[in-house]
């Protein structure tokens, strides 16, 4: 069984300084059926304005992965922690008992691009913590690279739930396969360019949600770059 996701029908909200469309209901979009996929509970894509970004504000209890597409992001938290996330890097928060952080668009000519995910975690209350980690790559050439896993493997970002995320970059006329365990589902969000999946033409911004099924084929003739979401 599989859903489409079309960037198209996403909830959209134009604030001048920052465009966001919005997988799943979000602040003042609301969508009875588009809430949350399992685990996983948000995935904005935003673009932000030179100059521009989020004041100081509080997160607890969600695990957020932030990864950018073009630009930077200029992150600063309660933590002490604060660096430039750029291409080919991801960011991982674990808001846990309560944190603050801002972001921003450190750039005057610039705009940033850049997706914004939360999941749940595995339990309430844990201790907040930050990390960032820069992927080669090469190593998701028409192949899936681990990029955050509950047990950091190959080197991944640690979240804190039972899911798996890699990312591929499809060359064109090239194709990928996922396999998908028993009882587990998968999301899958082109990011750039385009694909193919389960007889589904994708294109950047739509998504698929998928249950019930063990592989999943994936194929493009132009390029793209594919989110995967292993899930519990």
């Amino acid at each position: 069984m599989h859903r489409v996701r079309r960037g198209s029908d996403r909830g959209f909200a134009d604030h001048g300084w920052l465009k966001s469309w919005h997988t799943f209901s979000f602040a003042s979009y609301s969508d009875s059926n588009h809430i949350r996929f399992r685990s996983l509970r948000v995935m904005n894509e935003d673009i932000v304005a030179p100059g521009a970004g989020f004041g100081t504000h509080p997160h607890n209890d969600m695990e957020i992965v932030t990864l950018v597409l073009s630009g930077a992001l200029k992150h600063q938290d309660s933590m002490g922690n604060g660096q430039v996330l750029v291409p080919g890097e991801l960011q991982r928060m674990t808001a846990g008992t309560g944190l603050t952080h801002s972001e921003f668009n450190p750039s005057s000519d610039t705009p940033l691009h850049l997706y914004q995910i939360w999941l749940y975690p595995e339990r309430k209350g844990l201790t907040p913590s930050w990390e960032q980690k820069a992927f080669d790559p090469g190593q998701r050439q028409n192949r899936w690279q681990t990029v955050a896993s509950r047990d950091q493997r190959d080197g991944s970002l640690l979240i804190h739930q039972d899911a798996t995320l890699f990312l591929t970059d499809l060359q064109p006329d090239c194709k990928i396969t996922a396999d998908i365990a028993p009882g587990r589902a998968a999301w899958f969000q082109v990011l750039m360019g385009s694909a193919r999946i389960l007889g589904e033409s994708l294109v950047a911004g739509d998504g698929i949600s998928v249950e019930d099924v063990r592989s999943v084929e994936i194929n493009t003739s132009d390029g793209g770059e594919v989110l995967w979401f292993d899930l519990a």
